[in-house]
């Protein structure tokens, strides 16, 4: 596949992860906390480079823009093996994100309850990255459709 398709659809899944994030934690407070991950991990990075973390919205921009890019970039992949077993692809690379996001920040020293407070929690976590990663197969079907 064509490495500007791959991108620009693995930066549609991204955006469709955190549109359906950012919906569903204003619609239920059970929700995963993504947004409060990603700023943990900001702080947690800037005060390792002994630079002033920012707050606020930057924060929450800076969060927002770094989760975009790493995902857009790792659901990217899922072109890259062509057509033939993209939704496999998709689906294992969304699994594993999810996973990856559930079992990460304990390790890193960030907050795990964000993520995997609840058995609803643990189960949204991965189901974002999944649908992610099957926008992301969707868009570029579309994109390379002949």
């Amino acid at each position: 596949m064509n490495f500007v398709k791959s991108m620009i659809s693995g930066f549609a899944g991204a955006a469709a992860l955190n549109i359906l994030h950012e919906t569903m934690r204003k619609l239920d407070s059970g929700a995963p906390r993504l947004d409060l991950l990603g700023e943990q991990a900001v702080e947690k990075s800037a005060n390792a480079l002994s630079i002033d973390p920012p707050t606020g919205n930057k924060l929450y921009g800076v969060a927002l823009a770094g989760d975009i890019i790493t995902n857009a970039s790792y659901f990217a992949a899922i072109g890259m093996g062509g057509r033939k077993f993209m939704l496999v692809r998709a689906i294992g690379a969304g699994v594993s994100a999810g996973f990856a996001a559930l079992k990460a920040p304990k390790p890193m020293g960030l907050n795990e309850e964000y993520v995997a407070s609840s058995e609803k929690r643990e189960i949204l976590t991965v189901a974002y990255y999944v649908f992610g990663a099957l926008v992301t197969a969707g868009v570029l079907g579309l994109m390379t459709r002949k």
